[in-house]
């Protein structure tokens, strides 16, 4: 009987689990696959919900792999040796579990950690959602560095496998599978407004404000400056507003802090973690979500909701019309969360189709995954230089 062929996926927090559970429900309903889940980073912290829990519950108690790695500050040395120490980490957990392919996915600093340790064990690595541009953060570097260590690529959209492909990565690894998450949406049931009303505390409607902030990194201290003119432009338009906790990031201590109390006023609350279901929900009940998280790009134009992009944190990313982007200026925002909020803008949206969904996007992956060639043919790279058509 010939052996299953082992796939670890790594997953550090909710940001992107929820991404990847249709690819790991598309891999164990391949017949030739054993499937590993690595858990690292912001799962196993309960500052931000504990979320090692949520996988448990899917089902996958016995496929989990846990790393812990993630250390408590939020300081330049402290993100810089979690990352060492995430790749030391699974180094011993690589040696254990000897997965055939990793599959890691986007541009967190964990993610290379556990994409470094790969490279002495002669593991492929696949990697899902390369190509994109964020100016604003160092996931920039950490996404591409990702790709020139990958042996297997999964984007979204054809524009950023152009740009793998301007990396020097050959045509035949590149794959435009969509993106994974929007998989989850084909009979999507959404949970009633007034449920998650009474669950959250805050009205679910198409007044609040979905509030998604992550520390600009390349911004420096000036992060926490572009946070106050947005709070402050919040408090102009006195809308009820929902805020999800911060990722681990250079500063974000200093970022939920601010956070936290601007959720202590009435009809605000701040949530750890929603849970995709709830999250979902959200996005298809609120009037608009406001901050610069991915989310307002990826998931959000597949429920037509309206999104403020604040800043540069996602600039060079494929801008869908439900995106008004603005700098981080409080005149600016208050008028751009005004207008999001209109029923105007909302209405412009009819028939708006999300440029990154394909459909099936798991089972592309997956069964590219399960199919592939094993062996030095995936492990030698060759760097594919594109002539300039200047000559």
């Amino acid at each position: 009987m010939t052996a299953r062929r082992r796939i670890g996926v790594v997953t550090t927090g909710r940001s992107d689990y929820g991404l990847l559970r249709p690819v790991i429900a598309a891999l164990l309903a391949e017949p030739s696959v054993s499937v590993q889940i690595f858990a690292t980073g912001m799962h196993l912290s309960k500052r931000f919900g504990h979320t090692i829990g949520e996988i448990r519950r899917d089902g996958h108690g016995r496929r989990l792999i846990t790393v812990p790695a993630l250390l408590p500050g939020d300081d330049p040395r402290s993100v810089a040796t979690s990352l060492g120490r995430t790749t030391i980490r699974f180094a011993a957990a690589l040696e254990q579990h000897r997965p055939d392919i990793l599959v890691v996915l986007g541009d967190r600093f964990e993610t290379l950690g556990a994409a470094a340790a790969t490279l002495p064990f002669d593991i492929a690595l696949a990697h899902i959602h390369g190509g994109e541009v964020t100016e604003g953060a160092m996931d920039e570097s950490i996404r591409h560095a990702l790709t020139k260590l990958s042996h297997l690529h999964f984007v979204s959209a054809e524009p950023y496998a152009a740009r793998v492909r301007q990396l020097g990565e050959e045509p035949w690894r590149v794959m435009v599978s969509g993106a994974p998450a929007l998989d989850a949406l084909d009979g999507f049931t959404p949970t009633p407004a007034k449920v998650l009303s009474a669950q959250l505390g805050v009205p679910i409607d198409r007044g609040t404000v979905l509030l998604t902030y992550h520390p600009e990194t390349l911004r420096g201290a000036a992060t926490l400056a572009d946070l106050d003119a947005l709070l402050t432009a919040l408090d102009e338009v006195g809308a009820p507003v929902l805020i999800t906790a911060p990722n681990a990031d250079p500063r974000r201590d200093g970022v939920a802090r601010r956070l936290s109390q601007f959720a202590a006023a009435p009809n605000r609350v701040m949530v750890a973690n929603l849970g995709q279901q709830n999250y979902f929900s959200i996005m298809r009940h609120l009037g608009a979500m406001v901050g610069n998280s991915s989310s307002g790009l990826i998931e959000a134009p597949s429920f037509r909701l309206p999104v403020v992009n604040v800043g540069d944190r996602q600039r060079g990313r494929l801008r869908p019309a439900n995106v008004i982007d603005v700098a981080p200026d409080t005149r600016a925002i208050a008028k751009a969360v005004r207008r999001a909020l209109s029923p105007t803008f909302r209405a412009s949206l009819a028939g708006l189709r999300n440029p990154l969904k394909k459909g099936r996007a798991g089972v592309r992956i997956a069964r590219r995954l399960a199919q592939v060639r094993l062996g030095p043919p995936l492990l030698r790279k060759r760097f594919a230089d594109i002539e300039d058509p200047r000559g």
